[in-house]
């Protein structure tokens, strides 16, 4: 029994522990790998239990395979026992019984690609406006009723019998309809099905129960509703289940995790034996009582705490920027300072709460020349929303870019398909012309469909419209013109999903980019603008096995560990996000979120905020996120943390802080729309008094239904567009 000589005391009581229910509580970094693997080596050498009355399950392929070697290790030889992921496990079960359900045992299983195409069709089917109804609203709707088990008739029963509600019965109920003609099931399905059969057939599950006499659960805090059930199910006989998990580390709801299972494990299953691994093995001390100090105002955890044998360490620095530019660059100088000769760019990390974070951390390392890679996620510059808004506007500022032009003649889709532009293409090249100028020709779009040829005149209009009018406009003003005229904004709203609204964050973090490059110079050209950003898009991506800084999300943080870990933008709104004040269990959620980026650390933590962040296209002066509030002060360096007095008002709300919503970034695609809308409506006559942005205040001396002439106090006389100029009255004290 040497292999539990590692083990320390609460490991090695975990491994030991082989009968009933057991629940291990493994803090962030307790070892909780060594003792599952040590746990089933025990089962397997010292109680004689076969390798095939055991089943481990964990999420991912990855944690599967690392658990098989481990034990393989461990046991001197090949393990003939099921270690799989959650999907893996249940396809091997329909495989066998998929005929209790209606399917032969050689069905196919449809990845995202395979969904995608065929909810394409039933939309086309069922007649419906793709741009509202597009395929990804749909299953992200379909994927959530599987996660709880809720058909096409109890999903209609639960929402009532709106037009709405009817559409996605009707889209759910022809998606079932068609997997199951095509003898097909879908990953949601993989679970889902399993659990049915085990409900439809006793002899089933007698099986699979009377086969797995011992079963672990890795990341049980992660588990939805059906994977609940799965595992709830074949435990029921022997009752020798033993889950593996952390409460504070619950960070996936939003995707279908319900913390309730792991909180609630001693209720579903008498006698339980829990087992705290409170052992830290990551993270020097004061980065465990700094993350306690956070974790601990949570109300729905397990009562834990963990603890270090390592030193003390350094304090955790906390550093107040002036704004967010601010903030990157001393990030990018701290990393400068920190990098030794002994030490590795790739042992640092930069966690945020958002994608659109990273774009002033990518262009303050730029500078430094740091090298750096971006995880879990493209480059600001590299994902596909920023590179298509870019294209439009090298379009506005040069209409024979064909190649800007290929890239989004069909983003949003207009139903121009691959075929029909190689032959628009083949088209200019006999003609001598570019793919623009001949789109203009009304002979050939009127040749295409008619969705196309609707949708391409309208693109080529409002390309035009603001190609001639570009130096009487901002750059900000034609990037919310193109946005919202084109229908690329509609097309991503219309999604209604979380992909969707991240791409959203990001084209609202571009107007950031445009107002920073505003404020430098407030007469900024679309010209020099494109120039400043094609330099600054063209930063050579890094190689994943390089030796650069490390940038990511914390939700794709979890798992990793750094030495050295930068949490940046710990602002209310931003970190805790503007969707906590949703929902009530909201900030808990972002609390457990920040435990896991703080926990990331091994030897130094960072944290910092902004007092003005542009965020989104908008300024605002910050508060200080309500985890720096939480935080121990005894263990923080740098800059004091503002604490305001508490007054009655502030006791009865959310944590002592008021419940106001902070900014949200969807307001400001509000405020995108309403100012395009308001622009092209707004009728100005001679004599009125206005306002322009970039050229200050002026009067009308002449106005008709196209263009507007307008003396400015500079002595200029300017003709604008009427419809797109924005123009404002002119408000005595408000210029």
């Amino acid at each position: 029994m040497d292999y539990l000589d590692n083990l320390n005391p609460r490991q090695r009581e975990a491994a030991l522990h082989t009968e009933g229910p057991l629940l291990i509580l493994a803090g962030a970094g307790s070892g909780k790998t060594s003792t599952m693997t040590c746990r089933i080596a025990y089962l397997i050498r010292e109680k004689g239990v076969s390798p095939y009355n055991i089943l481990a399950v964990t999420f991912t392929n990855k944690a599967a395979g690392e658990m098989r070697d481990r034990v393989a290790a461990l046991i001197g030889g090949g393990v003939n026992m099921w270690i799989l992921t959650f999907h893996s496990a249940c396809l091997r079960v329909l495989r066998k019984h998929a005929e209790l359900l209606g399917y032969s045992r050689d069905f196919a299983v449809y990845d995202p690609a395979d969904q995608k195409a065929a909810m394409k069709s039933i939309v086309k089917e069922l007649n419906l406006d793709d741009k509202r109804y597009t395929p990804a609203y749909f299953l992200s709707i379909i994927s959530d009723c599987k996660e709880k088990n809720m058909s096409p008739e109890e999903y209609r029963a639960a929402h009532g019998e709106d037009l709405k509600t009817k559409i996605i019965y009707n889209a759910y109920a022809a998606y079932e309809a068609l997997l199951k003609k095509n003898n097909a099931m879908d990953f949601d399905d993989l679970l889902l099905n399993a659990v049915k059969v085990f409900q439809k057939d006793e002899a089933a599950l007698l099986e699979y129960q009377n086969r797995f006499r011992y079963i672990m659960v890795d990341e049980y805090q992660d588990t939805n509703f059906i994977q609940y059930t799965f595992v709830k199910m074949l435990a029921q006989r022997h009752n020798n289940i033993c889950v593996v998990g952390d409460d504070d580390q619950c960070i996936y709801q939003w995707r279908g995790a319900d913390i309730r299972n792991i909180l609630e494990f001693e209720k579903d299953f008498k006698n339980t034996k829990v087992v705290k691994l409170e052992q830290n093995y990551r993270s020097t001390a004061n980065i465990l009582a700094a993350a306690h100090s956070v974790i601990e105002k949570n109300k729905g955890r397990k009562e834990k705490k963990l603890w270090t044998s390592k030193e003390a360490g350094n304090k955790i620095v906390y550093y107040r920027a002036e704004d967010e530019r601010d903030e990157a660059r001393y990030v990018a100088q701290e990393i400068d300072r920190l990098k030794t000769r002994e030490r590795r760019y790739s042992e640092f990390a930069i966690l945020y709460r958002t994608n659109a974070q990273s774009r002033t951390f990518e262009e303050a390392l730029s500078r430094r020349d740091i090298p750096y890679r971006v995880l879990g996620g493209l480059r600001y510059y590299d994902r596909k929303e920023v590179k298509d808004i870019i294209s439009y506007m090298r379009l506005v500022q040069n209409p024979a870019d064909d190649l800007a032009l290929t890239r989004i003649i069909n983003e949003p889709k207009r139903g121009v398909g691959a075929k029909t532009i190689e032959k628009l293409q083949a088209l200019a090249r006999v003609r001598g012309e570019s793919l623009f100028q001949t789109l203009t020709d009304e002979e050939v779009t009127g040749s295409l469909s008619a969705k196309a040829s609707a949708g391409i005149e309208q693109m080529v209009r409002v390309i035009q419209e603001y190609n001639q009018e570009q130096e009487n406009l901002r750059v900000s003003d034609i990037y919310d013109g193109v946005l919202v005229r084109t229908g690329y904004l509609k097309a991503l709203e219309d999604q209604n999903t979380l992909e969707a609204e991240g791409r959203i964050e990001n084209l609202m973090e571009f107007k950031s980019v445009i107002y920073d490059y505003e404020k430098d110079d407030p007469q900024l050209s679309l010209p020099d603008f494109m120039e400043r950003i094609a330099l600054m898009a063209e930063v050579d991506n890094h190689d994943e096995n390089e030796n650069a800084v490390v940038l990511m999300t914390m939700h794709s943080a979890k798992g990793l560990e750094f030495p050295f870990v930068f949490l940046p933008g710990m602002e209310d709104g931003l970190f805790p996000g503007w969707r906590t004040f949703d929902r009530e269990d909201g900030l808990e959620e972002e609390r457990r979120l920040c435990y896991v980026g703080m926990t990331r650390a091994k030897e130094r933590l960072c944290l910092t905020s902004a007092q003005m962040r542009t965020l989104y296209g908008k300024t605002d002066f910050t508060r200080e996120s309500q985890f720096l509030r939480d935080l121990d002060k005894h263990l923080i360096d740098g800059d004091a943390i503002y604490e305001k007095k508490k007054d009655a008002r502030a006791a009865s709300s959310m944590d002592g802080y008021s419940r106001e919503k902070p900014f949200d970034p969807f307001q400001q695609l509000k405020y995108v729309k309403q100012q395009v809308k308001k622009t092209a409506a707004e009728p100005f006559k001679e004599g009125d008094q206005v306002v322009h942005p970039k050229f200050g205040r002026g009067t009308v001396v002449r106005a008709d239904d196209k263009i507007i002439h307008v003396a400015f106090l500079d002595g200029s006389l300017k003709k604008l567009a009427a419809g797109l100029a924005p123009l404002s009255r002119y408000i005595k004290g408000k210029e």
